[in-house]
């Protein structure tokens, strides 16, 4: 592989127009209401696995995915640096409690692959722990799938340039500096061994019953919403009828009286003094 990520059309670098980005957006936000309903209704099970290097623009399509979602079905899973207990643990234990039951939608920012992508470059796993995860994965992926589970795998795609230049973004924001680690610096200088350890996690875990997408992701709005097209294109849900709703009438007043304001602790109004 070269210096940059493979795939990086010219095209996929266009920008969208804001007027047909929001648009386009909204829509398939509304369309994401509709396969909660359904998931919930049929009582389906979905897991979607958000992969990529760092900056590449998982978290931000997430959140646009789940905006007007229900987070009692929709939940985001984002789990930390394993502990020690987790560590004794068959490495994909940790993650099976995070599955959804019928009815509910997982979306992993990150998830089980990273023993093969951080882990691996950066020394967290041994080999044998690596080669262990690239025979178990696609068996157990197979299991998910068997069981009912619909299983969606994206790897979001950055080139090295668009990667630093969002870095130092991050680096000079302070609403974003949280999002700047250690780790994240740290696959700067380990650029090509990730392209190396993605390429061959790929060789392994693209199976037919769980196949990656990779999504070029250069330009974020446009690759928000292609993720999102392509997820629901591949999903069969159909629009659930939900039973109506009617407000009933309020009754009457029957005496109750509100006790004074200066009885309670209020919060004070901020807005007041900004006008």
């Amino acid at each position: 592989m070269g210096k940059h990520d493979d795939g990086q059309s010219a095209r996929a670098e266009q920008k969208v127009p804001n007027k047909v980005y929001e648009a386009e957006l909204f829509r398939l936000q509304a369309e994401m209401v509709k396969v909660q309903e359904w998931v919930k209704t049929e009582r389906q099970r979905l897991v979607v696995v958000f992969e990529g290097r760092d900056a590449a623009g998982k978290g931000g399509t997430i959140k646009r995915i789940t905006q007007y979602l229900n987070p009692r079905v929709a939940r985001i899973v984002a789990l930390p640096a394993p502990t020690e207990r987790d560590k004794g643990q068959w490495y994909f234990q940790r993650y099976v409690e995070h599955l959804p039951s019928a009815g509910e939608i997982v979306l992993f920012d990150r998830s089980w692959y990273n023993r093969a992508g951080v882990e691996k470059v950066l020394g967290f796993c041994t080999p044998v722990e690596y080669r262990r995860f690239l025979h178990q994965c696609p068996i157990f992926e197979r299991l998910l799938v068997e069981d009912g589970i619909m299983l969606r795998k994206y790897w979001f795609s950055v080139s090295d340039r668009e990667q630093q230049r969002r870095f130092k973004r991050r680096l000079n924001d302070p609403m974003r500096q949280w999002k700047l680690s250690s780790m994240d610096i740290e696959s700067i200088t380990h650029w090509e061994d990730y392209s190396r350890a993605k390429d061959e996690m790929m060789v392994h875990t693209d199976i037919p019953e769980a196949p990656w997408y990779v999504v070029e992701s250069d330009v974020k709005k446009r690759a928000r919403l292609n993720m999102m097209a392509h997820l629901l294109s591949s999903i069969p849900y159909v629009d659930v009828q939900t039973p109506l709703v009617e407000l009933p009438p309020r009754p009457a007043p029957r005496g109750y009286e509100r006790p004074p304001r200066d009885q309670t602790a209020y919060v004070p109004d901020h807005s007041a003094t900004l006008l």
